[in-house]
């Protein structure tokens, strides 16, 4: 399959003739329509064309230099099936592959939606603690999954990540408001949480202090959940670029910040300074890894596609 971008351009008249020739001056683009005077709000020429992954890139800075974000529109798609020789010529001319492509313009937009501190945001985030609180008094290994999936957080988390590569200090302020501020939001529900399932009788201290063989791991960090922390950093980002979202699933269920969190919650309603703190220990050195591993990861991609033919 032809990984190709289908861009769809507004353009001023007088810009049409600059974005004519830079589109056709960069390798790997191919379907090219020009409807003047096609445009009513804004007002001006419609363009559009088909352009390889691995060139999207090089085409969006190009497009944002001539700076018809601001005076125009660009829009991009991703083609799910081209049918086209010429389409097969463009992505074979484009230098590199388009799986290893990042577009940092998408990228950057993904993040800033995932890393924005919202209702929703709050919601999953807290919910996937709630959940996480009932599967360690319980010891119960698929709850403590199933809330690890839930949990939001690795997108601020590639949000912070993207800043630290991109230099954006907006996007970086954001991701870590989402990401301090969820997780104080959940810790504090949960507490209240715990508190109201103590009164009703469905949680006791000595679930909490009993031998849980399966969830012993979220208040004794140690140098495994570093490295699985930055394992899955690596493959979260890998996945954020490459668009291959279903492995982001995976990656949530391989750390243990959700989890973590809601021992150090349920901990703090009972007074277990030792569990919350160790708890909170895991937290941070999971948050640290995937941060870590993550920006070192969007930094070797944008060194090596620099290094491509």
């Amino acid at each position: 399959m032809v990984a190709m971008l289908h861009l769809r351009l507004i353009t001023p008249t007088g810009q049409t003739g600059d974005v004519l020739r830079l589109i056709e001056k960069t390798v790997g683009t191919t379907h090219l329509v020009v409807l003047p005077a096609a445009a009513r709000n804004p007002a001006g020429d419609v363009v559009m064309c088909d352009v390889a992954r691995e060139a999207g890139d090089e085409l969006l800075t190009g497009l944002r230099d001539l700076g018809i974000d601001t005076s125009g529109s660009i829009a991009v798609e991703t083609i799910d099936l081209s049918l086209s020789e010429r389409a097969d010529q463009a992505e074979a001319d484009a230098p590199g592959e388009g799986a290893d492509a990042v577009l940092w313009e998408h990228l950057s937009d993904a993040t800033h939606e995932e890393s924005t501190l919202s209702v929703t945001y709050l919601a999953f985030i807290t919910l996937a603690t709630m959940i996480a609180a009932c599967g360690v008094v319980l010891d119960n290994a698929i709850l403590i999954v199933g809330a690890m999936a839930v949990g939001p957080e690795f997108g601020p988390l590639a949000g912070i990540c993207t800043a630290i590569v991109r230099r954006r200090g907006r996007l970086a302020l954001r991701s870590l408001i989402a990401l301090l501020v969820g997780f104080a939001v959940a810790m504090a529900v949960t507490v209240g949480f715990s508190l109201f399932m103590d009164g009703v009788g469905l949680f006791t201290q000595a679930q909490l202090d009993a031998d849980r063989p399966n969830t012993h791991f979220i208040y004794a960090p140690d140098w495994f959940s570093f490295v699985v922390a930055v394992l899955a950093g690596i493959a979260g980002t890998l996945s954020l670029t490459s668009a291959k979202s279903g492995a982001l699933v995976g990656v949530a269920i391989s750390v243990t910040t959700v989890p973590a969190a809601a021992n150090a919650a349920v901990a703090l309603s009972y007074g277990d300074t030792n569990q919350t703190w160790g708890s909170t220990e895991q937290l941070l050195l999971n948050l640290l890894g995937i941060i870590v591993a993550g920006t070192l990861t969007l930094l070797t991609q944008k060194w090596l596609w620099s290094k491509r033919p």
